[in-house]
């Protein structure tokens, strides 16, 4: 009797279960984590650098508005610190222009006269020098940044609110008002018609 020999023959069999793909699926969960944690922190990152760019940006912006405010200080102590020194000034050319008007009713000082009128021009133009000038007031509309009323005047010559006396000349220093020019100010003259006298009668 021949006995057959059985071949063995292994298999390999194919082994899906789910416990021996769970370690893969875990590994492609921790890696998606890991990439949203680094865009998460890339994002976080990119943030902060905008909010130091606009910061850096703001910080020059003010420096540069301070820079222009100190010089802005400095020019206008500059311009304006001789100031106390001109107001004292303008009363020694109140003086002297007095004097003026009141030597031109006594053409025989004409001596002292001309000394007071060459005293006055050179004061004037060391004003001018310092940008020092008078307000332009006569025969202007009256503006009350430049000029102060002293009284009104009754006229139908000009229109109201016009200046037609300076009593006191006004100055600026860099077209700044160191003293208003004191003014008389014109006021329409009331007429009564001959319609509102009847009235009146009536």
């Amino acid at each position: 009797m021949v006995l057959k020999e059985k071949k063995n023959t292994k298999t390999t069999k194919r082994d899906d279960s789910p416990k021996k793909n769970a370690p893969k699926a875990k590994d492609q969960k921790s890696s998606d984590k890991e990439n949203k944690k680094k865009k998460d922190e890339l994002k976080e990152l990119k943030e902060q650098v905008s909010f130091e760019k606009d910061r850096a940006l703001r910080l020059s912006a003010e420096f540069e508005n301070y820079k222009k405010r100190s010089q802005r200080e400095i020019n206008d102590f500059k311009k304006f610190a001789n100031e106390s020194i001109f107001r004292q000034l303008l009363s020694v050319v109140d003086n002297l222009e007095r004097a003026i008007s009141a030597a031109q009713e006594t053409p025989e000082e004409s001596s002292l006269f001309e000394g007071v009128k060459l005293t006055h021009k050179d004061i004037i133009k060391l004003f001018e020098t310092f940008n020092v000038k008078a307000v332009e007031a006569e025969n202007k509309a009256f503006d009350p940044n430049f000029h102060q009323a002293v009284t009104q005047e009754e006229t139908d010559e000009v229109p109201d609110n016009t200046v037609t006396t300076v009593l006191q000349k006004g100055y600026l220093l860099h077209e700044r008002l160191i003293r208003p020019a004191m003014v008389v100010v014109s006021k329409g003259v009331k007429k009564e018609t001959e319609e509102t006298e009847e009235t009146k009668e009536n």
